[in-house]
């Protein structure tokens, strides 16, 4: 079987990649992320799942290293299979469709873009290369029962606000109530990425459910199941992004005889809340 190298693999995304692989029986490989490669050779399949988010805007030369910088050096040397960056659904903000073939506007003024802007750095060097196994995938916000034990965790605006409902009974939205955002599970994520890898035939994938949640639908249900109440802070700003394609992956899915049906947020919850409040992470993120 064909070795995968997984960078970031003590991350969340990284962590469940690594574990359904080597259940599925794959060969993986974790390099540490603070100890120098000793080769860039052999490296099989890489997935690169290193990266920062919730507190990128403190850490602006880390962000650039993690989404910039090493996959540059890999791409320059590496020896490798196929090669699959992960970058966000985030770089759809401001834009009006979201397709893989939209193409973006940012501010480099603003510390706000510079999560966009490194990602987008990361994907031009990815989509410039001459290998066309080098491929990009746009997450999503990715969830699960895991993410209450990440050191970000509690930063994460679905995680914060999960654990708020459970543990304090109530939320206070800092942005409106119609905002909105696309949510994926674990599960579904590493589902597609191995097959993006092995099978990929697009240079670009999005890897999201497609529909999108609002506050309001979030909340609301969170209501149903933990009896919390919220309420929104005074000028909180509308955040919401257009509905995420995913016919590029749900045709690579249906090409290799499966089916692209993302688990829905709302039925999840249900683990989501126990999982805020007991701190028991439920099993997740095999294939199957």
């Amino acid at each position: 079987m064909a070795l995968f190298t997984i960078f970031g693999g003590s991350g969340f995304i990284g962590r469940h990649l690594a574990s359904a692989l080597q259940a599925a029986g794959q060969p993986v490989a974790t390099p540490a992320r603070d100890k120098p490669l000793d080769s860039l050779n052999g490296l099989g399949h890489v997935i690169y799942c290193a990266g920062l988010t919730a507190d990128f805007r403190t850490r602006p030369h880390e962000t650039m290293e993690a989404h910039v910088g090493l996959v540059s050096r890999i791409l320059a040397a590496g020896e490798f299979e196929s090669l699959v960056y992960l970058s966000s659904t985030r770089v759809y903000g401001g834009a009006s469709d979201g397709s893989e073939e939209s193409t973006f506007t940012v501010d480099p003024w603003s510390s706000e873009d510079l999560y966009n802007i490194s990602k987008i750095a990361g994907e031009t060097l990815c989509l410039n290369h001459d290998n066309p196994k080098v491929r990009v995938a746009r997450l999503s916000n990715v969830y699960g029962t895991g993410m209450f034990g990440e050191p970000s965790g509690g930063q994460n605006f679905l995680s914060s606000v999960i654990r708020d409902a459970v543990l304090r009974k109530h939320v206070e939205l800092h942005s409106a109530p119609g905002s909105t955002k696309d949510y994926i599970h674990i599960g579904d994520v590493v589902r597609a990425l191995a097959l993006i890898a092995i099978d990929g035939r697009e240079r670009v994938y999005n890897v999201a459910s497609g529909k999108n949640v609002s506050h309001e639908q979030l909340l609301d249900r969170l209501s149903e199941i933990t009896g919390c109440t919220w309420t929104t802070a005074p000028d909180s700003p509308h955040v919401g992004f257009p509905r995420i394609r995913t016919g590029r992956i749900a045709a690579a899915f249906t090409g290799a005889g499966m089916s692209w049906t993302p688990s829905r947020l709302d039925d999840r919850l249900p683990d989501l809340t126990y999982a805020a409040g007991s701190g028991a992470h439920l099993t997740e993120g095999a294939f199957g």
